[in-house]
């Protein structure tokens, strides 16, 4: 959750509400047809809230943009910048699910099957999302421009 917040305290504050509200509807999680899925909604919701309410920006913050390994190896880093900014601005116009795929493949290095297990879905089902987001991602940026050399 610090990819979203940037801030550790306010990433552990949003994970300690996000399991107070799990304990006190436990019995209710228990019955949803993916617990994993509905907890991962949950803590995602607890963090856009914890965000409001400290009057930041939306998660996935632009500032994001400046902590890439792409930035650290670039001889142009003003032109990283910028590319990397548009990049993020892109990934805003995707669906949560997408988002939520895209930045803990490509920006915290997981792979399909522990993206997987967090979120509550299937290894098939990150690599299509993953599949879908690339080609939004197209459509935004333009063919030559998205996160598939990231990585």
């Amino acid at each position: 959750m610090i990819t979203y917040l940037r801030h550790r305290q306010d990433a552990e504050e949003a994970i300690d509400s996000t399991f107070e509200h799990l304990l006190r509807t436990w019995d209710e999680v228990l019955l949803t047809e993916n617990p994993a899925a509905y907890a991962w909604t949950v803590m995602r919701n607890k963090v856009v809230d914890h965000a409001r309410a400290r009057t930041r920006r939306p998660p996935l913050i632009d500032e994001a943009a400046f902590d890439t390994v792409a930035l650290r190896d670039t001889v142009d880093p003003i032109g990283q910048i910028t590319e990397s900014l548009a990049l993020f601005r892109a990934l805003r116009q995707l669906t949560d699910r997408q988002q939520d795929v895209m930045v803990m493949i490509y920006l915290r290095g997981m792979n399909a099957p522990e993206v997987a297990a967090v979120l509550g879905m299937t290894s098939a089902t990150v690599r299509s999302t993953v599949r879908h987001s690339l080609r939004r991602l197209r459509e935004i940026l333009g063919p030559d421009r998205t996160m598939e050399g990231q990585r």
